[in-house]
């Protein structure tokens, strides 16, 4: 079998620049594609920030971020004022949250660790299933089924509140968690429950104090992963609930979100205005979330990880 050239052109110039292990041309063109995916990120920062330059500059940053109204056409009280959009964004998250995290880790939990293998081998795929229906057909459902019932249960004129943006951000929510999480939960070694058992431990007891605490790592990455599904969700948002942008913490109310802003508005803004520019700030704002609700989660994972070690 042929040898690839160590001392060849390849392979001086991985040696400059502190590659290991390289294999020749081959090593150099996993490194190049490894860096376009990478740069696409910076890229697209770039591309948000170059497009809000005009609304940090002419309104503020102060003002922009914090300011308690959204009125961007308005001709006599023009404002843009993104803590509204950030509090409903916030609020339909959270209710979405408090829903999808107990339902996700007690199906996580029977899968993983309750359940015959027939019964798993059938409701796992059937759960995963839903991550693939498309969120037009989560927001149609919102809007023609769940927002009656929502509605009917709390006495409400209609459903298109804040709350039926929640729950059907929660029935999305749940095959990311559960896969993610029945995967951290059954990559546990299974030396770890003999040795509990072995102690006298019962099988809760063991779930509780050995598998859980070492597939902790994993459940977080699910949990936060799925949160940031909520938080990016577009489509679904837009068609559960009424998008009015006003300051309230009320699930009972119509909220609007950072991202059905962009979808609303993007298309009535005049290309190269103050509006245009205020809604390329809306995207950096959202795109700065989502970096720090990696670096958090990378944080507690390492966290984790290295208290299991």
């Amino acid at each position: 079998m042929k040898l690839i050239n160590r001392t060849g052109a390849f392979g001086r110039a991985a040696a400059r620049v502190g590659f290991k292990g390289f294999d020749g041309a081959p090593h150099l063109i996993l490194f190049i594609i490894t860096l376009i995916s990478a740069s696409v990120l910076v890229a697209v920062a770039a591309f948000l920030i170059f497009g809000s330059l005009q609304a940090f500059n002419v309104i503020g940053p102060v003002e922009l971020l914090f300011g308690e109204s959204w009125r961007p056409t308005s001709f006599f009280n023009q404002a843009f004022g993104m803590l509204p959009l950030m509090v409903g964004t916030f609020l339909v998250s959270f209710l979405a949250s408090i829903i999808a995290i107990p339902i996700g880790l007690g199906c996580t939990i029977y899968l993983a660790e309750i359940a015959h293998p027939r019964i798993r081998a059938f409701l796992k795929p059937a759960i995963e299933l839903l991550a693939g229906i498309p969120s037009v057909v989560y927001g149609l459902f919102a809007m023609l089924i769940l927002q009656g019932w929502v509605a009917q249960v709390f006495g409400l004129q209609h459903g298109y509140v804040a709350l039926n943006g929640g729950i059907i951000l929660a029935v999305m929510m749940i095959p990311i968690m559960v896969s993610l999480a029945e995967d951290a939960i059954s990559a546990v070694p299974r030396e770890l429950r003999e040795a509990s058992y072995a102690l006298g431990a019962t099988r809760w007891e063991t779930m509780r104090s050995v598998v859980l605490p070492a597939a902790m790592s994993g459940i977080l990455a699910a949990i936060i992963l799925s949160i940031m599904r909520a938080v990016g969700e577009t489509m679904a948002v837009l068609m559960a609930f009424n998008q009015t942008p006003i300051l309230t913490l009320d699930p009972f109310s119509g909220v609007q979100t950072m991202t059905a802003t962009i979808a609303i508005e993007m298309g009535e803004a005049a290309v190269g205005g103050l509006h245009y520019s205020a809604l390329f700030a809306v995207g950096v704002v959202l795109f700065v979330i989502t970096l720090l609700m990696n670096t958090i989660a990378n944080r507690i994972m390492s966290r984790y990880a290295e208290a299991y070690r």
